[in-house]
């Protein structure tokens, strides 16, 4: 799609039709659907006398969807194993290239964005070159299948018109089957990809949000032997974005577990792709009153996720 001559006059260009004959031609090729829009490009084409970039959102958006509703299925097979592998190839090199050059640079946090940046990057590069393109190479399409049937039913309008149809136009169940195809994609990034990202993302995230949960029972601690009480008035020293505390002698949470003071540490404003914390809580107890006493621990957070000194509630 990106090859396209740019001769004068375009590729398969009759000059021998009328132009009402070649509008005509066209209508047939291209359908009822965008045929305005079309039939606007391929004037431009005709009367410039070559080729040039143009703009497409439809195939900018989605280059594999557009292909098969336009019925160019062989050409779709060739862009998605060849053009796919051409991105996935220049993502490599790209991101091989960084990883030894710069990666070092960048902090540990962002190491994984900034690899997700690079690749999307690319790959805007390339949607971009292929939306510039599509007007011309659907131009080049129409104006080869004309040239066959013109050759092939020069008398034979109603042959003319069958052929174009057939070979032209669009295809709802080739729209449909991109659908699926982008459906089953996205199935694939949100249970194989995402969580590579995620993952990482979200222990920090625990790790984090217990240490301080930590800190702030050994805080609590230290008031309570102070006081001889919970100190259910207690402010932390330092308050983190991302956890909420509440202080409390007793809570249903506990069950049947005695309970002298509660520490009830509850995580918010994680963002996507690690939402599924918001809410997840951390509590940790002191069984009783006596002067010298450890404090446990029970969570929400499943037994994978939990750390290892907590209890799945």
């Amino acid at each position: 799609m990106l090859f396209i001559e740019e001769t004068s006059p375009p590729p398969f260009y009759q000059e021998q039709i009328t132009d009402e004959k070649r509008t005509q031609l066209d209508k047939w090729f291209i359908g009822n659907r965008s045929q305005a829009y079309y039939l606007k490009r391929f004037s431009e084409f005709d009367s410039q006398g070559y080729l040039s970039a143009k703009w497409n959102w439809a195939a900018f958006f989605a280059t594999f969807g557009w292909l098969l509703y336009r019925k160019r299925y062989l050409d779709c097979i060739v862009y998605t194993v060849a053009g796919w592998s051409f991105i996935q190839l220049n993502v490599v090199i790209a991101l091989v290239a960084f990883e030894y050059a710069f990666m070092s640079f960048v902090p540990d946090a962002y190491q994984m964005f900034t690899r997700i940046v690079i690749a999307a990057v690319i790959w805007l590069f390339w949607s971009v070159m292929v939306g510039r393109w599509a007007d011309a190479y659907y131009y080049r399409m129409a104006r080869r299948e004309i040239a066959d049937v013109l050759a092939d039913y020069p008398r034979e309008p109603e042959q003319q018109k069958a052929h174009l149809n057939k070979e032209g136009g669009t295809s709802l169940v080739g729209l449909g089957f991109a659908f699926s195809i982008f459906i089953f994609l996205l199935f694939v990034i949100q249970n194989r990809f995402l969580p590579l990202y995620a993952q990482p993302k979200e222990h920090g995230i625990i790790q984090d949000t217990f240490m301080q949960t930590r800190i702030a029972t050994g805080e609590i601690e230290q008031q309570f032997q102070s006081q001889g009480k919970c100190p259910i008035d207690y402010k932390p020293s330092e308050v983190g974005e991302n956890l909420v505390f509440e202080v409390v002698e007793q809570t249903p949470a506990l069950g049947n577990k005695p309970s002298s003071c509660v520490l009830i540490a509850t995580i918010k404003n994680v963002p996507f792709p690690n939402r599924n914390l918001n809410g997840q809580n951390y509590i940790m107890y002191r069984p009783s009153e006596q002067k010298q006493e450890r404090w446990q621990c029970i969570t929400s957070l499943n037994e994978k996720k939990k750390p290892p000194i907590c209890s799945s509630s």
